[in-house]
């Protein structure tokens, strides 16, 4: 493998976290440890584990997403739940359009 084409891959992976953590809350809320895991199971690679907590709270802070504690099921800890908001839900449609306008063209 290149090294061009690793630094593609980078690029389009750990330095777009953001896109890959939208597109999984499209399908509904998760906490924040597992968000790591379903990015491994659906995208085939595994970001750091602070990377993720770094990723969520910028998101927040953009309101791309908001978070609330739930309490955790029969004496398990509470667990804070990610869910994306309706801007956020805009900026994966307006990131999939670029995408999609980029593998077009090439």
């Amino acid at each position: 493998m290149s090294s061009a084409y690793r630094r593609l891959i980078r690029k389009i992976t750990i330095e777009n976290l953001w896109i890959y953590v939208l597109s999984l809350l499209r399908d509904g809320p998760l906490y924040g440890y597992e968000v790591r895991d379903k990015i491994f199971k659906r995208f085939g690679f595994r970001p750091g584990k602070i990377t993720c907590y770094i990723v969520l709270y910028k998101l927040e802070k953009e309101n791309l997403i908001f978070s609330k504690q739930v309490d955790g099921k029969s004496k398990g800890a509470p667990r804070r739940y990610y869910f994306i908001t309706e801007k956020g839900l805009k900026e994966v449609e307006k990131a999939k359009k670029f995408l999609i306008e980029l593998t077009g063209a090439l």
